[in-house]
């Protein structure tokens, strides 16, 4: 499920892929000879629509909802719970996603990426910090993070509020900004269309030594194209993601895919909602095809049980091998369905993302509170 002709929270993408994954199945004969049935579902982005479409999961007796995009976890995981369904990989917008039992999230959320931002700020030689971030709840927590990651390196964090409607960007830039210093660094932790309205304030200001920093979701390469590609204010920014970029190979499959099975969409491949249902569908297939090897029927009860036996399973190299055994798992109470703390290290040179360093960085002594590692 995903808002679909939603506005400015549109993930029809992910939609479109789950579909396009049904189909490719289908082609190559089935799930272990069984017909895969792959239902979506118009959240709408809203409380109520998220709930209709948990509802929709339970008469339909799904086996899981995969790779889905809402931030109403709190309306639509008591329905999944009660009836055992599991939920796999979803894009990470609300607590009980990384709370409930029963959520299986296969990337570290807005949390790893910011204190991912933080520490690739440090490395870069910052002094100063600006964070650029929505003025809500969930908000007040990047604050934590980033502010866990620049610590150690004594980086002076300046915290910028937006309000979700009507925000003044002009001001939001000033304020982070500030003196325009060489050492100075701003990062972004905004949606798509926020980022967009921020990027041009910015633009508009033109700071001539300030560096500009993001983490992907509200920066994505339809955003540097938008925003003037290599000769817009992103070009030279560092950004921090949850996978390669999407000129690795890792997304070779996923290209495929869309083209054999969705040769007529629009689906943007560097949409990290789009490959958050990728992954979720390679952990599925890979927890499936176990359970087949074992000879156990797949049903929701059995998925859960094989996702719960603490095995790691393998994305293909989008992130390092994931498991959900209690080993795993985040010692935090906000937080301890969180087993991949991991983050890559991307900017934008002419015009398009790229590996500033290859492999992932472990940011989890970051969201649990200890000390740098030497």
């Amino acid at each position: 499920m995903a808002p679909s002709g939603s506005g400015s929270a549109d993930r029809s993408g992910s939609i479109a892929l789950a579909e396009a994954v049904g189909r490719s199945v289908a082609a190559r004969g089935g799930l272990g000879g069984r017909r895969l049935h792959v239902l979506t579902c118009d959240e709408q982005d809203s409380a109520q629509g998220a709930a209709a479409c948990a509802r929709e999961a339970v008469n339909a007796r799904a086996v899981a909802v995969i790779g889905s995009v809402s931030q109403h976890g709190d309306d639509f995981m008591p329905a999944l719970e009660s009836a055992g369904i599991p939920y796999v990989g979803g894009y990470g917008l609300s607590g009980p996603e990384f709370s409930s039992p029963l959520s299986y999230p296969v990337a570290g959320g807005t949390p790893a990426l910011i204190a991912g931002s933080g520490r690739q700020l440090v490395d870069a030689g910052c002094r100063t910090v600006a964070l650029v971030r929505p003025d809500t709840r969930a908000g007040d927590t990047l604050t934590r993070y980033l502010s866990g990651a620049l610590r150690p390196a004594s980086v002076t964090l300046t915290d910028v509020k937006v309000p979700q409607k009507g925000p003044d960007f002009t001001a939001a830039v000033r304020a982070a900004v500030g003196r325009d210093a060489k050492d100075g660094c701003v990062t972004t932790a905004l949606g798509i269309e926020q980022t967009r309205g921020l990027l041009d304030a910015y633009r508009k200001l033109g700071p001539a030594r300030t560096r500009l920093a993001a983490v992907l979701g509200g920066v994505q390469q339809s955003v540097i194209d938008a925003t003037g590609g290599r000769r817009g204010p992103l070009e030279g920014a560092l950004v921090t993601g949850w996978y390669p970029p999407e000129s690795s190979g890792v997304w070779d499959d996923l290209r495929q895919t869309l083209r054999d099975h969705a040769p007529r969409s629009t689906v943007d491949a560097s949409d990290l909602g789009v490959q958050t249902t990728w992954v979720a569908y390679q952990v599925f297939f890979q927890a499936a095809e176990r359970l087949a090897s074992a000879g156990q029927p797949l049903t929701a009860k059995t998925l859960r049980n094989q996702l719960d036996s603490g095995d790691s399973l393998d994305t293909g190299g989008a992130t390092p091998p994931l498991a959900w055994g209690t080993a795993g798992m985040l010692p935090s109470a906000e937080s301890p369905r969180l087993t991949n703390t991991w983050v890559t290290y991307q900017r934008v040179a002419d015009g398009r993302l790229a590996e500033q360093q290859s492999g992932f960085v472990d940011v989890r002594w970051i969201l649990t509170g200890r000390r740098a590692p030497q």
